[in-house]
This record gives structure tokens, sequence and C-alpha cells, in this order.
């Protein structure tokens, strides 16, 4: 059977593929977000996306990297798929599916770019289901952040354990117990120190650590 057959009796979804990226700056999470030229929602704000190039992106994945690289111009962030939200109504075009990745940022991050950053528990009123997106994705890094190494990769690759624990701190919503959670990161064996090397930050030098793989890495209980 032909494949104009199939489309004209299955008319082709729209395929794209959304990205949450998200940053740890200033103790806050934040989203990065575009104003979007182009109809439909032109002139409002929406998470940075785009369409499957079929000719040149081997997956989902890297369209998403893709994406993250020609409209933000990070290189080399944590990207892993959210999930697929589909449904007739989400876009005036017609029946759509998005492919959501997440990505975290670590580190400096370009500052000649278009994007803006917002707050996650306020990024305003986002084109599409944006706005569920967003908390489908914080939801994610804060359950997926109580069992695993995830909260580390929005920090540069080299941090402080007093900085470590803040960021799961933060992206928990809860106090650690500092000695505590010590003796948790080292019982997991998922950080080690940077020989040589200690942090200028404060008056007192502290050792910097690096996770030991760049992998993500489940914890045999919650933090």
């Amino acid at each position: 059977m032909s494949q104009v057959f199939w489309m004209t009796i299955y008319p082709a979804p729209i395929l794209t593929v959304d990205v949450v990226l998200l940053e740890l700056r200033e103790e806050t999470l934040w989203v990065g977000i575009l104003q979007r030229g182009d109809a439909p929602y032109s002139g409002s704000n929406a998470l940075p996306g785009g369409f499957v190039h079929t000719d040149e992106d081997a997956n989902t994945e890297a369209t998403a990297l893709r994406i993250i690289r020609e409209k933000t111009g990070l290189n080399g962030v944590f990207c892993e798929q959210l999930g697929t939200f589909s449904s007739p109504d989400r876009d005036p075009r017609g029946w759509s599916a998005t492919v959501v990745y997440y990505a975290l940022v670590r580190g400096e991050r370009p500052t000649e770019t278009a994007l803006k950053w917002v707050p996650v528990d306020e990024p305003g009123d986002l084109a599409f289901d944006h706005n569920a997106i967003v908390a489908a994705a914080t939801d994610r890094l804060r359950a997926k952040g109580s069992w695993s190494n995830l909260p580390a990769f929005l920090l540069p690759p080299t941090f402080t354990y007093s900085e470590l624990r803040r960021t799961y701190e933060l992206v928990l919503g809860t106090n650690l117990n500092d000695s505590a959670f010590r003796r948790k990161m080292d019982e997991m064996n998922l950080i080690e120190p940077v020989v040589g090397q200690k942090s200028k930050a404060t008056a007192r030098p502290a050792q910097l650590f690096k996770l030991k793989s760049e992998a993500i890495c489940s914890l045999n209980r919650r933090i």
C-alpha cells in the first residue's frame, strides 16, 4: 500500500521537540524561555523547541541537542527525556505531539542569546501547554533528585561539599543535616576530591570535588 494512501487515510500529526532548560542561580531554580516570532502565539513566551529534521536528526534526543545549540548557544548540557505531550487541542495547527527533554545548565551560560530566564514557579503565561510541561519537569527534577546524583548536574564541574548540599536543599525544598549528608555522599561514593584544588570563594579555602561519573547514578536510599 502506498505511502500516499496511508498519509491520506491517517494524516500525520505535528511532531516537535521542546526543551525545558533549568538553571540554579541565586538560590532560585530558573527556566529558559524565548519569545515566539511566528504564528501560532506570535509574541508569546514559550520553551525552546522546533520540528524534528528527519534529514539530519538521528532521533529526538539529537533534535533536542540541536535546538539547545542553535537557539541558546549551549553545548555539553545534561539532557534527558521527560515524556511526550500530545492531544488534538494543544496546538491550533492540528493534532500534535511533542517529545519533551529537560536539560540542566552547569556553570556559565552564554549572554549573547535571546533566551530569558524566569523562576520555574512563576514562568508567566506560556504558549501551548508549556506551563504544564515546566511543572512536570520541575516535579521530575525534585522527585528524581531525592534518590540520585541529578541535582549535582546543576553545579559547575567542580564544587565544594557545602555547595553540593545547598543544591540538594534547594532542589528538594528541605534543609539537610550537614554531617549526615557528608556521610551519605561518602557511602554512595558518587564524588571524589579534585587533587590540589581548593575553592577561594571564602576566607577559609575548601576542598573541591567532582562527580565520579557523568552519568546519572541512583542511590540505594533517599537523601
